[in-house]
């Protein structure tokens, strides 16, 4: 979107327009060059700063598209926030299963334990409790110590993506204690649902960013969407700019919040021994939908460079990228 991106957890935003718009290299100087009446809107959306643009010939239908959006964002965020005391997902932690779930809600799970498989469990939507012990460690101390090796332990007996157990729309968490976070998946699976809202009312360009960005066409002037690639915060500059068409793209990095001063305990766990230091300091990916992105980019922060191939392999779409802590420059992982 710009030569320098903005923090991905701290910005969410839409550009999108019309087919008849001019365009410069970069797509947001693209949209503020363009003839065509903008609508704007800024606030706050998923918990982060937001920016809505349409550049439209009819102000009022772009208006309307700004406020769907909003209200397709807050709907969603009513089944898949860890933080609304009563969205359907704190509701099935609570009580360890839900009865009439959303359709979101049991799509979602549905996909996120497909990619579970895929990833030999790499992603792994129950991984809550960990966050859950790890934040108890760090209240215990305000160096934010590691939990000792027997209560991670013990929490990982209430971890594993094959006790989700979904039948029509009943979900039931079969082991007691389990909860699940979706943080690893929903915010690419809203920005799907955002960019086809905008594709079933006409549009034919945006760039739509909630938390993970996806494209949709080309930018005006038939040129490709540029998104800039960071590495992490103590590398926020541009590491590399892609062109995307009909991609989404998304970044995951321990450093986008660290419970510890030195950044070695990290918001992304290891599923499999409930570790907090992810393999990379972080990780890129680019797929055909934002869900997808999301969620590997959260899985291969914890897997090698072959089982990371391996992956890629099975899908000529998917791309991706890994910025090791011994190093400044983005390496490509190769099927």
């Amino acid at each position: 979107m710009t030569s320098t991106p903005v923090s991905r957890r701290r910005f969410i935003g839409i550009v999108a327009a019309t087919s008849a718009l001019t365009c410069v290299p970069w797509a947001v100087k693209a949209m503020q060059a363009a003839t065509t009446p903008l609508s704007s809107w800024q606030g706050v959306a998923l918990g982060a700063d937001a920016q809505l643009h349409i550049h439209h010939p009819d102000p009022v239908f772009a208006q309307t598209l700004i406020d769907q959006a909003l209200s397709e964002v807050r709907r969603l965020e009513r089944i898949f926030s860890l933080y609304e005391q009563d969205s359907a997902l704190r509701r099935l932690n609570r009580d360890g299963y839900l009865k009439q779930a959303p359709g979101d809600l049991t799509r979602l799970l549905l996909e996120s334990q497909r990619l579970s498989e895929l990833t030999n469990g790499a992603f792994d939507p129950t991984v809550q409790v960990l966050w859950e012990l790890y934040s108890q460690a760090a209240q215990r101390s305000a160096k934010a110590s590691i939990p000792d090796a027997a209560e991670i332990s013990q929490t990982l007996q209430q971890v594993g993506y094959q006790a989700i157990h979904i039948q029509g729309d009943t979900v039931l968490l079969q082991h007691p204690g389990m909860a699940l976070t979706l943080n690893g998946i929903a915010q690419g699976y809203i920005t799907d649902r955002i960019t086809e809202q905008l594709k079933q009312a006409g549009l034919e360009h945006a760039l739509v960013d909630m938390g993970e960005i996806r494209s949709l066409g080309t930018a005006p002037g038939n040129r490709p969407w540029r998104v800039g690639l960071a590495g992490d915060q103590a590398e926020p500059a541009s590491l590399l700019n892609l062109d995307v068409h009909n991609q989404a793209v998304s970044t995951s990095s321990g450093a986008g919040t660290a419970l510890s001063r030195d950044g070695s305990v990290t918001h992304l766990f290891n599923p499999a021994n409930g570790q907090a230091r992810p393999l990379y300091r972080s990780v890129s990916v680019v797929a055909g939908n934002a869900t997808i992105a999301d969620a590997l980019s959260t899985a291969f922060s914890w897997m090698s460079p072959p089982e990371i191939a391996r992956v890629l392999a099975g899908d000529p779409g998917l791309q991706a990228w890994v910025l090791p802590y011994d190093g400044d420059q983005l390496v490509r992982m190769h099927s």
